[in-house]
């Protein structure tokens, strides 16, 4: 398989199912460091250009937080937490106990408290794969920014646009204590570990 619109129906079909794994074990990490329980809604999984995914998480000009990873060894690529304006306050609520009107009034603590709920959630959801696949690979130091939600797609784009112009979004309405709030991440395996990635999970052949 040379690209992402090479995968055929089984092919998604697994993505599919690890994408919602892997969301169902970030909700369930979610869950300590907020306090509450946190459930979620049925996740989406789906394979988007990069284009659409940006208008899948509201638009290029829409200002968000951001926290990335990047992922080497046998599963290499990138992985990103994006943070709407009501994901944000969830957190800030549950963790420091006040909100936020915008991104500008984030407090270093504030962020430190964003960079660690993203990095979890990041972290337990490649786990939930790597498990999944008995594969093992390496997480860079989360890296956190708050800018258009254009220029933080820009990243993969340019890591990863020369080998696809797609990108697997997940999404899912968490549900804590009685609040809903979208939540949304981007993963983007290089072509070789998704081929690999597969293969492990028996669905691809070679």
């Amino acid at each position: 398989m040379k690209s992402y619109e090479d995968l055929n129906g089984l092919e998604l079909d697994t993505i599919r199912e690890m994408g919602s794994i892997g969301m169902g074990n970030a909700a369930t990490a979610l869950s300590s460091m907020l306090g509450c329980e946190v459930r979620i809604d049925l996740p989406e999984v789906r394979i988007m250009g990069y284009n659409e995914a940006i208008d899948w998480i509201g638009g290029p000009e829409v200002i968000t937080a951001g926290v990335l990873v990047h992922m080497s060894g046998e599963l290499n690529g990138i992985m990103l937490s994006v943070q709407q304006m009501e994901f944000v306050n969830l957190v800030l609520e549950r963790m420091i106990g006040q909100t936020v009107e915008n991104y500008e009034e984030l407090t270093e603590l504030d962020s430190s408290a964003l960079v660690e709920v993203g990095n979890i959630m990041i972290s337990t959801f490649i786990n939930a794969l790597c498990n999944l696949a008995d594969i093992s690979t390496r997480l860079t130091v989360p890296a956190f920014g708050v800018d258009m939600q254009g220029a933080i797609l820009a990243v993969p784009m340019a890591e990863f646009g020369g080998q696809s112009d797609y990108i697997m979004t997940i999404g899912a309405n968490f549900i804590c204590g009685g609040r809903e709030v979208p939540s949304r991440l981007l993963l983007s395996p290089d072509i070789r570990s998704l081929n690999f990635l597969l293969k492990k999970l028996g669905v691809l052949d070679g």
